[in-house]
């Protein structure tokens, strides 16, 4: 039997469900479909909750500046408790090096609206209680960035898209998309055909598989990072911090840390030789190398208990920068993927695009931002965000 749809989301995670939420918001009656046991199970459940529109890309800063004007009201407007905490990032520099380049980067974010400011080495002693001053020249302070629960928003999005009709299919991953006469029609599953003039493809690390699936090649390969989580201590560490120095052993290229909204530490890094694929078993050398580069910036925070590890893929474009797009020679079909390990703080500014894209055929963003998330680019050409 096959089952109609206005719309099909292939993935139920950090894009598809913002996606599906959008759709849904335009009035449309959506599929979500998802291959695990429920929505935000796959790389949404590794994100570590940091929400900032401190980018070095035009693109990702408007879409996460509107990201964050949905979560900062979320509870005012809609009622329910996203884990939302205010407080910002920080990006504390110790060489001339990174202070020039963090200085570089706010002419660009200001003319895009933010108010992030360059605070001297008091000021950001302040907010990050007990960082190491010694060498400490600054930073970079962004007030309206902050962080959310990744385990909340996409179980509350998914219950108000299908307050408005949207339904969830989970345990269903997609065998076949079904193209016809130059035109999406739908897909089959595992369980079943499903058939809709709109496809958002929404799939993260699975990407280049459905990609394959559709006879196009989709440029997204995963690589894994490790984060982890403490248990919960009184507040003090109001904003999310980023560590750009390298670490001293040689393993990590940069590191970030917050407290959230129930008192945990959450932390994660970069490791200097990425580990390509989709291996999430957690490696004996992540909790010291962190442990030590935590230390090593603020020592009071060495009596932590952590509870537990863990590891996510960030699903990665050749340069750096997500796909949301529609696609030439196949219509009704809209990719979102790609998101560089950032899905979790662009997806609601990305669903909005995506239900622009796939009901008008046209983005939101302005051309100088849009351009560069568009399928059909040059990714050969692109700079790597500057700031990760």
């Amino acid at each position: 039997m096959t089952e109609t749809f206005d719309a099909i989301v292939v993935g139920g995670g950090s894009v598809g469900v913002p996606s599906a939420y959008s759709l849904a918001k335009r009035g449309l009656k959506v599929l979500v479909l998802e291959r695990r046991s429920a929505v935000g199970q796959g790389e949404n459940k590794a994100a570590i909750g940091g929400v900032r529109a401190t980018h070095s890309d035009p693109a990702k800063i408007l879409l996460c500046t509107r990201s964050l004007e949905a979560v900062s009201t979320w509870k005012q407007v809609h009622g329910d408790d996203i884990g939302w905490k205010p407080g910002g990032y920080c990006f504390p520099a110790y060489s001339e090096a990174v202070e020039s380049t963090l200085q570089g980067l706010l002419p660009k974010q200001r003319a895009f609206g933010l108010v992030n400011d360059y605070v001297d080495a008091d000021a950001v002693a302040e907010l990050i209680p007990g960082i190491v001053r010694e060498g400490l020249r600054g930073g970079t302070y962004s007030p309206n960035d902050g962080q959310v629960s990744p385990l909340l928003l996409p179980v509350i999005l998914m219950r108000h898209a299908e307050r408005m009709g949207a339904q969830l299919r989970v345990h269903e991953q997609v065998t076949e998309y079904l193209v016809e006469a130059g035109a999406i029609r739908g897909v089959v599953t595992n369980q079943g055909r499903y058939e809709a003039p709109i496809v958002v493809l929404a799939t993260g690390s699975d990407a280049a598989r459905d990609g394959q699936l559709l006879g196009i090649p989709i440029p997204v390969t995963p690589d894994s990072h490790e984060a982890g989580i403490t248990a919960p201590v009184e507040p003090f560490l109001a904003p999310l911090v980023v560590d750009l120095r390298p670490g001293p052993e040689n393993k990590t290229v940069n590191f970030y840390f917050g407290q959230n909204h129930e008192g945990q530490i959450i932390f994660c890094y970069t490791p200097k030789d990425l580990f390509v694929g989709t291996n999430r078993e957690s490696l004996s050398e992540f909790l010291p190398t962190l442990a030590a580069r935590m230390i090593s910036l603020v020592p009071r925070l060495k009596h932590l208990l952590v509870r537990r590890v863990w590891r996510g893929c960030y699903p990665m474009t050749p340069d750096g920068v997500p796909i949301v797009s529609n696609v030439d020679g196949i219509r009704g079909l809209t990719l979102a993927v790609g998101m560089c390990g950032q899905g979790f703080m662009l997806g609601i500014g990305v669903g909005e695009e995506v239900a622009s894209l796939a009901l008008e055929g046209k983005y939101l963003l302005p051309k100088e931002a849009s351009d560069t998330l568009r399928f059909e680019r040059d990714y050969s050409s692109g700079k790597k965000e500057a700031l990760k």
